[in-house]
């Protein structure tokens, strides 16, 4: 492998211990001993608060377009008083507080407060409330954990929500504009409690099992769960991460972040690092879309993160800003020690063109980081730990985990799932005994669902490779097994930057089809559309069509059997939708929702009838037309 210039970072995990059970499986741990972690996540905020209270923890853009602060000392103090509101309300776990909007200043206050005072909050995904009408996932989530208090930044923007899916019985507080149905408590009154020594008292009541959150899985295909979340769980993983990572303890962290609370990635880890290391946190209110990446490109003009965080969508888009914009690169580079993404699979072509950018312009490259992990294990369970790293690559386990390596299937189908143990991991699901059973093997592993094989086998410290989801993998008809990770990047791959994403289908059929969701702003270019020509003529365009065709062409040749050649394709529009849950608020796409979902499109790729657009090789089309 060739040794490029990398802008320094050090990494902090030793050689790896593998030991080959009686079973066929493989333990696989970090000889790093995991080091101390803290009983409480909140103490750190009232450490860094005494020791650099004018520094922002975090800050948002308000109406004006300016950046509104909240200081170490302003969290401080206000998380007191709500801390001190919410012990006067009674709440616990049994009665814990919901937050229905998204990232905002007053949500991290609330959450600061509840951490406070020891009652659990449960950020929820604010689609559940502002794009699902029926509000089913809503009702099923509420009714699950019994909130005694619920929170929404904006009363009126989450009114009917409030109104149709909150039990009356529930206090409602709000940060602004009270819905006018529904009677409701105003935040600042929160703000303006006078904290006593009771809430210092509930505060040290608080230990290692404590309740912190609840985050709910994303419930694509069945209703959501609640994954319970600890203090044990989030403070040792954040020590973990440091323990791969030292470099975030050299300096005070800056991130400028817009991966919502909801989600372990934005919610444990970033807010969790910022507070941990007295860092601050950007809000960013965009999003990887084509109007959320004006704000996020307009804000990375500004603010220079020393660590930036995205998925893979948002990456290819900031390559593509990075290549053209001069002042973006002079502000995005000038502190910039470590880039990472997760949520899915970043192709190389994207990794490429970044690296080729950050030597352009600072003479060396920026260090691309991922790994592996869960919302139950908080999130991180492996991690890169080197700087020349390809596409793929998770890393290894960071200290105090223990892998657990279990083939499933056999022969070209035989994988590695890999199942997690150690203090970051969840004791289960919330007022789910018989999903958190079963949701551990009879050694106490968490079974995960993903699999794993070794990068390099005869050199296990170069650690993993993602192996994709041993649940997404299905067989064709004639029993062979297709793998669909590798092969989803490896259409992508040979498809960019065209093919946005891709859904694998072919269960009990007779050979593999997909249905191609394309980059409409690349197929856009290509056909020298201007923006407001539909999108429907610019997949009819020859050149959109002859590109298309001809990638399919190529797929075909290159399989080396029915598990890996693509017979069919066709493209999705329109495509996946939030909405439908078919796409994730991290962008990435739930294959099993998709399928599930379009049935009938599915099942036309197959009859190739006139409700889709087919095509298959033209090697196969011309020996079909000479028979």
């Amino acid at each position: 492998m060739p040794v490029h210039t990398y802008r320094r970072v050090n990494f902090g995990v030793g050689p790896l211990e593998v030991i080959e059970t009686a079973d066929g499986a493989l333990r696989v741990r970090s000889t790093t001993p995991l080091g101390p972690y803290p009983e409480r996540v909140i103490d750190r905020l009232f450490e860094h608060a005494a020791a650099a209270p004018e520094r922002t923890l975090m800050a948002r853009r308000g109406p004006d377009g300016q950046w509104q602060h909240v200081s170490y000392a302003q969290a401080a103090a206000a998380a007191r008083s709500i801390g001190e509101a919410l012990l006067a309300r009674g709440l616990s776990a049994e009665r814990p507080v919901a937050i229905l909007s998204g990232n905002s200043l007053q949500h991290a206050l609330v959450a600061l407060g509840c951490m406070c005072a020891g009652v659990p909050y449960a950020p929820v995904s604010p689609a559940y409330s502002l794009l699902d009408k029926s509000y089913g996932k809503l009702r099923h989530i509420l009714s699950m954990l019994t909130p005694g208090l619920v929170f929404a930044d904006d009363g009126a923007r989450f009114a009917a929500a409030l109104c149709e899916a909150v039990p009356a019985d529930v206090e409602v507080v709000v940060g602004e504009t009270p819905p006018a149905a529904r009677t409701s408590t105003l935040l600042d009154e929160l703000a303006a409690t006078v904290p006593t020594d009771a809430v210092e008292r509930a505060r040290a009541a608080t230990g290692p099992d404590t309740i912190v959150k609840f985050l709910c899985t994303s419930g694509s295909t069945k209703m959501p769960k609640a994954v319970i979340n600890t203090n044990r769980m989030w403070s040792s993983n954040l020590v973990m991460e440091t323990a791969a990572w030292p470099f975030l303890a050299e300096e005070p962290p800056v991130f400028i972040d817009w991966l919502p609370w909801h989600h372990t990635f934005g919610g444990n880890q970033n807010f969790g690092l910022t507070l941990f290391h007295g860092g601050s946190l950007y809000i960013d209110d965009g999003k990887p879309t084509p109007d959320g990446m004006a704000t996020t490109l307009a804000n990375l003009r500004e603010i220079s993160p020393t660590v930036y965080f995205n998925v893979p969508k948002g990456w290819e888009e900031i390559a593509r800003a990075l290549e053209q914009d001069a002042g973006l690169r002079a502000t995005f580079y000038h502190r910039l020690r470590m880039q990472f993404y997760a949520g899915a699979a970043l192709e190389q072509p994207v990794w490429d063109r970044l690296h080729r950018t950050a030597v352009a312009h600072c003479g060396e490259r920026i260090v691309m980081n991922t790994g592996l992990g869960m919302t139950e294990t908080a999130p991180s369970a492996l991690m890169i730990v080197e700087t020349e790293v390809v596409a793929g690559q998770i890393g290894v386990p960071l200290p105090g985990m223990e892998l657990k390596l279990v083939p499933v299937g056999d022969g070209q189908s035989r994988k590695l799932e890999v199942r997690y143990r150690g203090p970051n991991v969840t004791s289960g699901y919330w007022r789910a005994p018989e999903q958190s059973a079963e949701a551990f093997d009879e050694e106490g592993f968490f079974c995960s669902g993903d699999a794993v094989r070794w990068l390099d086998p005869s050199d296990p410290n170069r650690g993993f490779v993602f192996d994709g989801r041993v649940a997404e993998d299905f067989k064709l008809n004639t029993g062979t097994w297709v793998s669909v990770g590798p092969l989803r990047q490896r259409v992508i791959a040979a498809g960019s930057p065209y093919v946005g994403d891709v859904v694998v289908t072919g269960h009990d059929r007779h050979e593999i089809g997909i249905l191609i969701v394309p980059n409409l702003a690349a197929c856009r270019q290509l056909a020298g559309a201007f923006v407001d020509v539909p999108a429907a003529q610019v997949y009819a365009h020859p050149e959109v069509v002859e590109m298309f065709r001809a990638l399919l062409d190529a797929l075909y040749s290159e399989g080396t059997g029915t598990s890996s050649r693509v017979a069919r394709a066709a493209l999705l529009d329109p495509p996946p939708s939030l909405a439908t849950g078919e796409v994730t608020d991290k962008g990435s796409i739930n294959q099993r929702a998709v399928l599930l979902q379009r049935v009938a499109i599915v099942d036309a790729l197959y009859r190739g009838d006139a409700t889709l657009t087919v095509w298959v090789p033209r090697s196969i089309a011309a020996a079909e037309k000479s028979l």
